[in-house]
């Protein structure tokens, strides 16, 4: 079962917010001039010597104090209101569970997503109400698939709208021209794993895998308005837009910007070697 975070802090920070707000318009002033009377009633209320004080603590304890749900509200709606704000507008960190993006992606990854760049969304309904900007060829981005609109997916950004998308022989080509692609080597031990550099736009360049021992899955298609294609680095090894089909727009969550630690189980140590930038 999936947990809505996102569904949850909203109503959490809207349930917080609204009890602070109904206590300050219409709670908050009958008790401080209940207080007010009890300090006419204990004139000495403020010497802590006094049975004054005494009297005066113990009414006010019953008679004015502030609910135990409003003290609660007040003490965690500003926290709860600042991470919504981050991890909703700014950033929100996410954790690789499968392998589909080896070798820039490792399974144990902890990511950095940008929510930003492409434009803010409100949480829970997705909705876009400011845009900034749009996914380039080669982002590394973070959305929900088709099939599964409730789960967190991660690929690279292969086509835009328009596009067309033609792999042969394990190799791309996006609207006629081929992607470039060095080959960098064969992993020791393995069937047939080998490392490329490959080359979606003139300023960005990244690894990707290939099984030379998977059958060829050759595939060739335009990509609609308003979607996006999207592969797996680990490229037989991966579910994406080859299987389930192309992300809508709405779909989006941000782009995948940075490692910030590598932790794989509870059982080991996080690591902080693989912190840095994605290409």
């Amino acid at each position: 079962m999936n947990i809505d975070l996102p569904l949850i802090l909203t109503i959490v920070v809207g349930v917080s917010g609204s009890i602070w707000l109904l206590d300050a318009l219409f709670l908050a002033r009958p008790r401080a001039a209940r207080l007010a009377v009890l300090q006419q009633q204990f004139p000495k209320w403020n010497d802590p010597e006094s049975a004054d004080a005494k009297l005066f603590i113990e009414s006010a304890v019953g008679e004015a104090s502030e609910p135990l749900v409003v003290e609660y509200a007040k003490s965690f709606f500003p926290l709860l209101a600042f991470v919504l704000v981050l991890r909703s507008f700014l950033y929100e960190p996410f954790q690789i569970p499968s392998s589909s993006m080896v070798p820039t992606l490792q399974v144990g990854d902890y990511i950095l997503v940008n929510k930003y760049n492409y434009g803010l969304r409100l949480p829970v309904t997705r909705t876009k109400v400011w845009d900034v900007s749009s996914p380039d060829r080669g982002d590394v981005m973070v959305f929900y698939p088709p099939h599964a609109n409730e789960t967190y997916y991660i690929k690279r950004v292969i086509g835009i709208p328009g596009d067309r998308i033609q792999y042969r022989n394990k190799q791309l080509t996006v609207n006629g021209k081929l992607v470039p692609r060095e080959w960098l080597a064969e992993i020791p031990g393995t069937r047939r794993l080998q490392i490329g550099l490959e080359q979606p736009r003139d300023d960005k360049s990244h690894l990707v895998q290939v099984d030379l021992s998977r059958p060829i899955r050759d595939f060739s298609v335009v990509v609609r308005p308003g979607h996006y294609f999207m592969m797996g680095d680990n490229r037989d090894n991966s579910l994406d837009s080859r299987v389930w089909g192309q992300v809508p727009e709405r779909d989006i969550v941000g782009q995948a910007v940075a490692i910030w630690m590598h932790w794989e189980s509870i059982f080991s140590i996080p690591s902080f070697d693989r912190v840095g930038g994605l290409n």
